[in-house]
């Protein structure tokens, strides 16, 4: 079996701004994603649920099909990494 992972309509919210709309995403092993878009769009905020650095106030996050919104961070996947970048790739015009 492949290793995926999988968000279904992820939601997070700071007060009440909607950081994050209903997010879903699927990927599969071997692959490598990106998110792009501007800032404040919510991407760094995905990933960071996707690792479970943050938990989502909606949605769910999949690994192998198993449920892993709710675990501990130190349960979670161990082979996801993010990068996040503090320059930015292109400049504004």
């Amino acid at each position: 079996m492949l290793s995926q992972i999988k968000t279904t309509q992820l939601v997070k919210r700071y007060g009440k701004r909607v950081v994050v709309k209903q997010v879903s995403v699927e990927v599969k092993q071997g692959e490598i994603v990106g998110l792009l878009g501007p800032n404040g769009a919510g991407k760094t905020t995905t990933f960071y649920m996707v690792v479970g650095l943050i938990k989502p106030d909606e949605g769910e996050v999949f690994l192998d099909n198993l449920n892993i919104t709710k675990l501990p961070m130190y349960k979670g996947p161990n082979s996801v990494s993010v990068i996040c970048h503090k320059k930015p790739l292109f400049s504004e015009r």
